[in-house]
């Protein structure tokens, strides 16, 4: 396949001066609080690394190719190494708000994954603008559970809810309490939904955002239970959830011949 320079161009809105907002889409602390756990070295050639998991495999190397701040930065994937490249900008605006932009460029002609990383950086921008919104200046600790099945996404969202005991999609304003078991639970305040998605504001089993999701990607589904959490009791939390919704995921894999 040759490089077409497809790609993706996504803007939200969010709440923060533009040094809050920076702090979030260019270093690791801001970057984990609303993608996967990142590290990165804040000047122009330092390292990035994005880790999508606890597998060796999953640790994605990268590269800080621009270093502009408090307005762009790219990350790329190093000296003469191909591939897609990431190009945040911010945008301050006179109301304590700035429009982010990303640019995710160097798609490959027929790239199956294009599709689903629309959806994806979708789902992650608006996490990051409910960061801002709720928990700016706040640092998150993940729990990213996500299993990868051979059936439809509609099929995928029918375990993963039916599992749940969720019969039906939740309005916005809903409580919504589900659980993989009696010390792995989940709830909080519905504050968006789409199809085969439920985004909450989370207040067990700690303060933060979650989502429960299954989306095509690209050949297969993806199934999440995904945490951001928040305060002191964030971090015990996300290690004891991200054990016990890994283990539901898997507890619940469709059977295949």
């Amino acid at each position: 396949m040759t490089d077409t320079g497809r790609a993706i161009d996504l803007s939200v809105e969010v709440i923060g001066d533009v040094e809050t907002v920076w702090r979030a889409v260019a270093t690791g602390p801001g970057i984990s609080s609303w993608y996967v756990p990142h590290t990165v070295e804040e000047r122009a050639g330092g390292a990035g690394v994005a880790s999508f998991g606890p597998e060796p495999e999953m640790q994605i190397a990268g590269r800080v190719a621009v270093w502009e701040p408090p307005h762009r930065i790219v990350f790329d994937g190093g000296e003469g190494v191909g591939g897609l490249t990431f190009e945040w900008t911010v945008e301050p605006h006179d109301d304590n708000t700035c429009t982010v932009h990303l640019h995710n460029a160097g798609f490959a002609e027929g790239d199956p994954q294009y599709d689903a990383m629309v959806d994806g950086w979708k789902l992650f921008m608006a996490n990051l603008q409910l960061h801002l919104e709720h928990f700016a200046g706040q640092t998150a600790t993940s729990a990213l559970p996500m299993v990868m099945w051979p059936v439809t996404p509609e099929e995928g969202w029918e375990i993963l809810a039916g599992g749940l005991g969720i019969s039906q999609m939740p309005a916005v304003g809903d409580r919504l309490d589900v659980a993989a078991g009696d010390d792995t639970k989940l709830g909080g305040t519905v504050i968006d939904t789409g199809p085969r998605r439920i985004s909450l504001l989370a207040d067990t089993p700690a303060p933060g955002t979650a989502f429960l999701t299954s989306e095509d990607g690209g050949g297969f589904t993806m199934v999440s239970v995904w945490l951001y959490l928040y305060g002191p009791e964030a971090a015990a939390a996300a290690e004891r959830d991200d054990a016990g919704w890994r283990a539901w995921l898997a507890d619940h894999a469709p059977q295949t011949d």
